[in-house]
C-alpha cells in the first residue's frame, strides 16, 4: 500500500504510542533485563530513539542540502515492499550499526527515554507538515542497511521499525520462561 502524508503520520503516531504504552506496562526488572542476550525493553527504546533522531533532524534541513544525497529517480516503493525488503536484509544477517546500538539501561532512565522517544515523534509530526507529497518522493536520506531511500520510504521504515521492535518485545513476553527464571539464569 502506498501511504500519503496523512496516512504516514497516522501510522507513525500509532507505532510510537503502541510502543510506549507497552513499555509502560513493564515492571522495572522487565524494562532492564536482557533475556537470552537480547536487548531489553529499555535498550530497544534507546535504539529506536537513536535511529529516529537523524530522520527527524534531516526533515528540518533546507531541502537544498538534501540534494547532497541525490534526487530519487524512481517512484517510491509501497509500504509493504519496503517492509519486505527490510526483512530480507535482516534475514541475510544485517545488524544495527554501532552508532545505533544501545548502552546499559537502568530503571531510573525510563521516564527520560520515553520523553526523548516521544519528543522525536513530535518533531517528526511537526516537520512532516512542511513537506509536500512530491518532495517526500524526490529527496533521499541514507539508511545504514537500505542505502539511499526517499523520505517517504524512510518514514515507512521508521513506523515499521517501531512495530518490529514492539513485536520482538511482545514475543519475549510470550516465551514460556518466566522473567524470574531468566533473572536466575543471568545471575547463576
Amino acid at each position: 500500500m502506498y501511504l500519503n502524508q496523512h496516512e504516514i503520520q497516522s501510522l507513525l503516531n500509532k507505532t510510537f504510542d503502541n510502543f510506549v504504552d507497552f513499555v509502560n506496562t513493564l515492571q522495572d526488572i522487565r524494562f532492564t533485563a536482557s533475556p537470552y542476550g537480547k536487548w531489553s525493553a529499555g535498550q530497544q527504546l534507546d535504539h529506536l530513539t537513536k535511529s529516529i533522531r537523524p530522520v527527524s533532524s534531516a526533515l528540518g534541513f533546507p531541502k537544498i542540502t538534501l540534494l547532497y544525497f541525490g534526487v530519487n529517480q524512481r517512484p517510491s516503493r509501497s509500504y509493504d515492499t519496503l517492509v519486505s525488503h527490510y526483512q530480507q536484509v535482516l534475514t541475510a544477517g544485517a545488524k544495527a550499526t554501532r552508532a545505533y546500538q544501545p548502552g546499559v539501561i537502568y530503571p531510573a532512565q525510563r521516564p527520560a527515554l520515553i520523553r526523548s522517544f516521544m519528543n522525536q515523534k513530535n518533531k517528526l509530526a511537526t516537520k512532516l507538515l512542511t513537506w509536500s507529497e512530491n518532495d517526500l518522493d524526490r529527496y533521499r536520506l541514507p539508511h545504514p542497511l537500505l542505502g539511499k531511500i526517499p523520505i517517504r520510504e524512510m518514514l515507512y521504515y521508521t513506523a515499521y521499525h517501531n512495530q518490529h521492535h514492539l513485536t520482538r518485545l511482545k514475543d519475549q513476553e510470550l516465551q514460556g520462561h518466566t522473567w524470574q527464571n531468566q533473572l536466575q539464569q543471568l545471575i547463576f
